[in-house]
């Protein structure tokens, strides 16, 4: 085989790999308005972190290099993203899911006003939540969800 087969047959290669690239379904593409960007402070102020969707955390111990757990007081989402925040870790059952189990909860030694209190938090596209002390949420998120829409 000589340089200009070896040649053509990796430009062939390369071509062949663009194609196809080219030809996969917009959904495979990434989608750049498709992100959470979560703070420390109240008022999108101090630490920070972004994520790009989709994703899903069952925890927040080591995201962007440090324990997030409980620490998140602000958060804006972009425009084709859904972020679903949680208490706990796992997007494990809530209290609110558990209210419809009130043998479930008696032996917990909770009340319904506890499993009212409790929920998962959802942001359309294109929120902007300042301080989430507003959603009695502050410095509570321990695990959570980005979606993209299409």
């Amino acid at each position: 085989m000589n340089l200009i087969t070896s040649v053509s047959k990796t430009h062939l290669t390369i071509l062949t790999a663009l194609t196809l690239m080219s030809s996969m379904p917009a959904s495979h593409a990434k989608n750049t308005d498709c992100w959470g960007e979560f703070f420390q402070e109240s008022q999108y102020r101090g630490k920070s972190f972004r994520l790009q969707g989709p994703v899903q955390l069952a925890n927040l111990r080591s995201t962007a290099g440090e324990n997030w757990e409980s620490r998140i007081e602000s958060l804006v989402v972009g425009p084709k993203a859904k972020v679903t925040v949680f208490e706990n870790n796992n997007f494990q059952m809530t209290l609110k899911a558990m209210e419809k189990y009130p043998e479930l909860l008696q032996s917990l030694g909770l009340t319904e006003k506890d499993a009212m209190e409790d929920k998962e938090l959802i942001f359309i596209a294109g929120s902007k939540i300042h301080d989430l002390s507003d959603f009695n949420y502050r410095n509570k998120i321990r695990s959570l969800k980005i979606d993209c829409e299409q």
